[in-house]
């Protein structure tokens, strides 16, 4: 192999956990919104599909509410991550949103992209280190439902990002830290990513290759944004290819270890 390893977002790579996040954040801010609408006598906008893509997927869980509420020309106070449901803060609002989540994984479980497992299966025989690096703070709870915790030698999530300080996508700090943990270079290193914030990520920290994974029927989008390559499922490209990739591009070693 011509290249050492391959990290891998989780909602919408290898769980098929993007719509529940989704629909949990819609049923969050929908309802939100709805009580603050009708509160002040104002038309309700609920929150869309576009929203979700370009304030929230991706992103930590804090930043995804606050740049919508801002998008919207709302400001609330930041408060803390123990804010309980019922408080009008950032954080309260971010509970709200991570309870409904919560709810639905644990009574419904989780299922994988099958194509993404075969793929890491096979990255795995033949010598290429794999992890997840992820926003999420939900990782060990849904990859232990999807029963597939043993695949990944490396996992960083919002938790781990927390307690190093990392900054969320688009900056490429987890990414580059799971880098840091396989012992890999980050220049022979292929980022796998579905949303834009990722791909942005993936391109500024100059990672060998960043694959963008289009379920959202946004191929374009993510080309603009820094995908090297774009499939609608990894069952559409092979390690070969992957490796020729490797093989044939020649992009210069970045310095340091969280590229800006």
């Amino acid at each position: 192999m011509h290249f050492d390893a391959a990290i891998f977002d989780m909602d919408g790579v290898i769980t098929d956990t993007a719509a529940v996040h989704a629909a949990a954040w819609g049923e969050m801010f929908n309802a939100y919104l709805s009580e603050r609408a009708e509160s002040a006598a104002m038309a309700f906008k609920p929150f869309r599909r576009e929203d979700y893509l370009g304030f929230v997927d991706g992103r930590p869980r804090y930043e995804g509410v606050d740049g919508f509420l801002k998008s919207r020309g709302i400001a609330l106070p930041y408060g803390d991550p123990a804010d309980p449901l019922a408080c009008e803060t950032v954080c309260g609002l971010g509970n709200r949103k991570d309870a409904a989540f919560n709810r639905v994984v644990n009574a419904e479980g989780v299922q994988v992209f099958g194509s993404t497992i075969v793929l890491i299966r096979a990255l795995r025989q033949h010598g290429v280190k794999v992890a997840v690096a992820t926003s999420s703070k939900n990782s060990a709870l849904v990859l232990g439902k999807a029963g597939i915790t043993d695949l990944f030698e490396a996992r960083i999530d919002g938790v781990v990002s927390a307690e190093l300080g990392l900054l969320g996508k688009p900056a490429p700090d987890i990414f580059a830290e799971a880098c840091e943990r396989l012992g890999a270079q980050r220049h022979r290193a292929v980022v796998v990513e579905d949303a834009v914030s990722g791909v942005q990520a993936g391109a500024r920290g100059r990672f060998g290759l960043t694959l963008g994974v289009a379920r959202e029927d946004n191929g374009d989008e993510l080309r603009r944004q820094g995908a090297d390559m774009v499939v609608r499922d990894l069952g559409e490209i092979s390690l070969a290819e992957i490796d020729d990739w490797f093989e044939n591009t020649v992009r210069s070693k970045p310095a340091g270890k969280r590229p800006q």
